[in-house]
């Protein structure tokens, strides 16, 4: 039975295919009034196209939604792809930024500008390289602020467990339209407190990245909460920054 089906739309699909190339024929000839009941009937086919053409594409380029590839070194004990980069998110992007808006459940952007003109969306990587499924893109014109950052939550499971012998990486893969200066911040909230760590990142390199170590710190094990990042550009004005990647691994450090 599936086979006829198949043999049977392959038919009307070939015979739709006939009908429009007679219609594109006489489009030059016919009355008006025709011509736009012809074209109403076009946009429906082209938006129903559009639609299967969409998702064909998502689903067919590398690297494949849902892919949980991270690269992971030795001693590994957790890790995680924030949603953003890992799977379609809702909404997908938004013009005129305002402060504190957010792409998802764990991404938000911070700012302070009198007039917002920035755009943020979810972007689909399709490099051989790239590990992660989306990536986000931030637009930057006149920038009228004193801070920008993205904040990046972590699930609850980044502080089961957590120690002060361990270290989280943060790995990146960053692609700016001009030299951007950016630094990591890391935010560790136990009981009433939050330890920060801050780290310069290196945009050098499109791939990189940076460790922060919980030994240096105040951290009390038994009170962790939660853990998110920020992500904090200095002067962004005028740039499209891309970030193609975000992961995070958790390690413990070597005995000294």
């Amino acid at each position: 039975m599936n086979k006829i089906k198949k043999f049977l739309d392959e038919i009307r699909s070939k015979s739709n295919l006939r009908w429009w190339d007679r219609q594109s024929k006489k489009a030059e000839t016919i009355d008006l009034y025709d011509l736009r009941e012809l074209r109403a009937k076009a946009r429906q086919i082209r938006n129903r196209a559009n639609k299967v053409n969409h998702i064909a594409s998502s689903r067919l380029t590398l690297p494949v939604i849902g892919s949980k590839a991270i690269k992971k070194p030795q001693g590994t004990e957790w890790s995680h792809r924030p949603e953003a980069w890992a799977g379609p998110v809702s909404p997908t992007g938004m013009s005129s930024v305002v402060n504190k808006a957010r792409i998802g459940t764990e991404l938000a952007l911070f700012h302070d500008c009198t007039t917002s003109e920035m755009t943020l969306r979810q972007v689909r990587n399709d490099r051989e390289e790239d590990l992660a499924p989306f990536g986000i893109q931030l637009d930057v014109f006149n920038f009228d602020g004193s801070f920008l950052s993205l904040a990046v939550e972590m699930p609850q499971e980044a502080v089961i467990g957590l120690k002060k012998e361990h270290i989280i990486r943060l790995a990146l893969i960053v692609d700016s339209e001009r030299p951007q200066e950016m630094f990591a911040r890391l935010n560790l909230r136990h009981g009433p407190n939050t330890e920060q760590i801050v780290r310069e990142l290196d945009l050098s390199t499109r791939e990189f990245y940076v460790e922060f170590d919980l030994f240096y710190t105040n951290f009390k094990e038994a009170r962790a909460e939660s853990l998110w990042l920020d992500l904090i550009f200095e002067s962004p004005s005028m740039n499209q920054i891309t970030i193609r990647d975000v992961s995070v691994i958790r390690r413990r450090r070597a005995n000294i």
